[in-house]
């Protein structure tokens, strides 16, 4: 438990931090431009998926992302990332992660066995952009 705590604050912080790195008004709407791609055209997964949206990520920051998570409308609605667990625990640090639009919600986190694009065990850390962002990608 301690571990995912520790993730969320560190993935927040640095997030917040390197936020001012990149044109936010830019990936408010999809597709957000290069030099994110995508990931259902480059992975083998569905161009929307239930609780995360249509994903698109700059291939350079995998596996940690961050993923810019839209809805059916092609709003921005989360920033995720992908950290996984074996690599926190040899010691490697995610730094540096950008974040899809400053405003935060709420934040969830969650553990993942591993899917395409991201095999090892990892945390997902979602980052919900405004109120009704978790109900607008859940379907």
């Amino acid at each position: 438990m301690k571990t995912v705590s520790l993730i969320a604050a560190t993935a927040l912080a640095l997030g917040a931090n390197s936020a001012l790195a990149h044109d936010e008004a830019a990936l408010q709407m999809s597709p957000p431009g290069a030099p994110y791609i995508q990931v259902s055209e480059a992975l083998p997964l569905p161009a929307f998926i239930p609780g995360l949206g249509t994903l698109f990520v700059d291939p350079e920051t995998l596996p940690a992302g961050p993923f810019l998570a839209y809805d059916h409308d092609g709003k921005l609605s989360a920033t995720v990332y992908m950290t996984p667990l074996e690599d926190l625990q040899n010691g490697t640090a995610y730094d540096g992660l950008h974040i899809g639009n400053h405003t935060v919600d709420s934040v969830d986190i969650y553990y993942n066995a591993g899917h395409p694009g991201v095999d090892k065990p990892h945390a997902h850390v979602v980052l919900f952009h405004d109120d009704g962002a978790k109900s607008r990608l859940a379907e």
